[in-house]
């Protein structure tokens, strides 16, 4: 068989025929306009205004979209973590000074509490912004200056 080529210049595989469609189908042209920035923006700005209340101020978690399992989760590795690591930490100690089995019990405790307090953090809301606490919110008419 023949290959068969076509005059004329050269188009990379990606090109676009602009040519009248075949067989019916929807011709492509450049009369559509792309949205501007300005439409963009107020199309973004409508749609953060009809999110819930507790999406838009941090909420519970610290603003983090986190369900009921996954929260149950997270703790659940937390506490496991800080305890295995207090653990860890007291076992090598044991072994490099020769303390069996004090020190491990020790940091099993530091590990347990170090577990309890990230979950009281977490669930407070406690270390997710500046600071560990969270900002009280003041009412706007309330602003402590004398009028």
């Amino acid at each position: 068989m023949a290959s068969m080529r076509i005059a004329g210049p050269s188009r990379g595989k990606h090109a676009v025929n602009r040519a009248a469609p075949a067989e019916g189908g929807p011709a492509i042209s450049d009369d559509k306009q792309e949205p501007s920035l300005e439409e963009l923006s107020a199309r973004l700005r409508a749609a953060r205004e009809r999110q819930p209340d507790d999406d838009k101020t941090g909420g519970f978690g610290g603003g983090r979209r986190e369900g009921g399992i996954g929260l149950a989760f997270r703790m659940g590795v937390e506490i496991v973590a800080a305890v295995g690591i207090g653990f860890g930490i007291g076992w090598l100690l044991d072994e490099w000074l020769g303390t069996r089995p004090w020190l491990m019990v020790v940091f099993f405790f530091f590990g347990a509490a170090a577990g309890m307090l990230n979950v009281f953090r977490t669930m407070s809301g406690i270390g997710h912004g500046v600071g560990y606490k969270p900002a009280e919110r003041r009412k706007p008419e309330d602003d402590g200056r004398d009028r």
